[in-house]
């Protein structure tokens, strides 16, 4: 049974007080956003603020967060169920973040995910970790990595219809064009060298990009996915392997939609405030919005 509870910031901000020595020398770092130390000791600044489940009114969406897991009591999800007096799809919505930061209760992630679920008409569960499945960036590998596991096993008594890809963190040995040219601005949401480290930090001891849960278009021949609209940013460092895997979802006989975003980069519908980023943002809701109405994934 749900219950109701208070945020709790600790499950993505980790900070020493007083020092950090005693943990030894830092071993990963991606600057301002995470510090490994050689004891396994991690540092994760509050690089966004954190908001309790509320929304204006006049907005026309309910939102509270739950305990998903009643055996540790700590909560899982944030829920957004915006009014309506019909059958609504429900969206189950992983966050990014390179695997290693983040939180459901990022200010960045309850404002796009309250107009999401205003405009698209959807009920969303943003899930605190660490039928549509959804995410941006390491969520959306995730809802990938879900979906492959599921097969085409029936989740009683969900209905899984199709899967929203939103800029998938995928990585790869061999660079892209995109990853070896595309300029990004000093304080870019994703760095080829931010990518790296969090592949190093998320990966099996002793794999590298190259392994499946990185690299899923390697091995994409005879996999059988549910439809599924993939979300691009034409600055995005991840652009041409974003691409690529949709090439190869649709080689391998299934069901892909791809928007490419013009003039913007990763990550820029929860992290950008810019004029085109709106512009964009609102264009990215209306294709999910669509998507989610398409003969194939309708309720």
């Amino acid at each position: 049974m749900a219950t109701t509870i208070a945020v709790d910031p600790s499950l993505s901000l980790q900070i020493v007080r007083g020092g950090s020595n005693q943990h030894g020398a830092v071993i990963e770092e991606i600057l301002g956003q995470i510090k490994v130390y050689k004891d396994g000791h991690t540092e994760r600044p509050q690089i966004v603020p954190f908001v309790s489940p509320t929304l204006p009114l006049k907005l026309g969406v309910s939102t509270k967060d739950v305990v998903v897991d009643e055996f540790t009591d700590v909560w899982g999800a944030r829920f957004y169920v915006p009014k309506s007096n019909r059958k609504l799809p429900l969206v189950v919505y992983f966050h990014g973040r390179g695997f290693c930061v983040g939180s459901a209760a990022w200010s960045c992630y309850h404002d796009f995910l309250a107009k999401l679920a205003a405009e698209a008409g959807c009920l969303i569960v943003l899930v605190n970790y660490r039928v549509f499945l959804a995410g941006d960036s390491a969520g959306a590998n995730i809802a990938h990595n879900v979906v492959i596991r599921l097969g085409f096993d029936k989740p009683y008594p969900l209905i899984l219809k199709g899967t929203i890809l939103i800029q998938p963190f995928f990585g790869g040995e061999t660079r892209t064009e995109s990853e070896k040219h595309t300029v990004q601005p000093p304080r870019s949401a994703l760095s080829l060298a931010a990518s790296d480290t969090y592949w190093r930090l998320a990966l099996p001891c002793g794999a590298n990009r190259d392994h499946p849960w990185s690299n899923p278009s390697a091995k994409m021949e005879e996999t059988r996915l549910l439809p599924t609209l993939v979300c691009i940013s034409e600055m995005d460092i991840l652009r041409d392997r974003n691409l690529a895997f949709c090439g190869a979802l649709a080689k391998a006989g299934n069901k892909v939609e791809h928007v490419l975003y013009k003039g913007v980069g990763h990550a820029f519908q929860v992290l950008s405030k810019s004029l085109i980023s709106q512009t964009q943002t609102k264009e990215m809701i209306a294709h999910v919005k669509a998507f989610l109405c398409t003969d194939y994934c309708i309720l």
